[in-house]
């Protein structure tokens, strides 16, 4: 959606999420939804797996616009997969102790199995550049050898870290095993955005936001994105 206007928030100064209690994770998401909310955005995305299971009912109808929460969003998309009859999941604790992906899943296809593994210093991996540092390959390993034993025809990388160890990952399975629910994710976004006349035509702004270490954001964001200038510290 290149025509969009982004109001970015990383909350830098409380992640991981994954390692978070339930009230602290909705107190967090309250706080970022709020100043959103001042800023008078349209829709907000709940990028993080976490965040999605964890408070999105709790919180969905307490602002004046659109949550789009990943895991809701996708898992209908998922449950109509052809040919995937036993699908994993590997996500933060927090987001597998949920049980969303299996529960959203449920709801759109009972035979589909599905099995959910928790990989608890992924993350930190990804956020610390170690992804190829002997040690961290072993805890990718580690946790790809438990999921092979289910045997599952796709697994959903269900935290938005985890897309950048596929270096790391395909050294243990094929990279075609693997599915990045945010493609899907943004589809389904735009889609709707669309149905529902939202979608503007010209792009006018990016800001970005972190509640600390602006320069450490900006230097890990280059993995996804290049920011020209330091983004904009923000105190909840």
């Amino acid at each position: 959606m290149p025509d969009e206007n982004y109001l970015y928030f990383g909350d830098t100064k409380n992640m991981p999420y994954g390692e978070k209690t339930e009230e602290q994770l909705i107190e967090f998401a309250d706080k970022i939804f709020k100043f959103f909310e001042n800023k008078n955005a349209k829709a907000v995305v709940m990028a993080c797996n976490t965040t999605s299971a964890i408070t999105y009912e709790k919180l969905k109808n307490n602002y004046n616009f659109k949550i789009y929460p990943i895991i809701q969003s996708v898992c209908s998309t998922l449950a109509k997969m052809p040919d995937v009859k036993r699908l994993g999941i590997i996500a933060t604790p927090a987001t597998i102790n949920s049980h969303s992906y299996s529960k959203e899943i449920k709801k759109y296809n009972q035979n589909m199995q599905v099995f959910e593994q928790a990989a608890p210093n992924w993350v930190r991996i990804v956020e610390e550049h170690r992804i190829n540092q002997p040690q961290s390959i072993m805890q990718v390993k580690e946790i790809i050898d438990i999921m092979n034993n289910f045997a599952p025809d796709k697994i959903v990388l269900a935290c938005t870290h985890y897309p950048y160890l596929m270096s790391v990952l395909k050294k243990f399975m094929p990279e075609e095993k693997f599915i990045d629910p945010s493609l899907y994710f943004a589809k389904n976004i735009k889609d709707d955005l669309t149905k529902s006349g939202l979608l503007n035509n010209k792009f006018e702004y990016e800001k970005f936001f972190v509640s600390s270490n602006p320069e450490n954001f900006k230097t890990a964001s280059q993995m996804f994105y290049k920011l020209n200038e330091l983004p904009e510290v923000v105190n909840l």
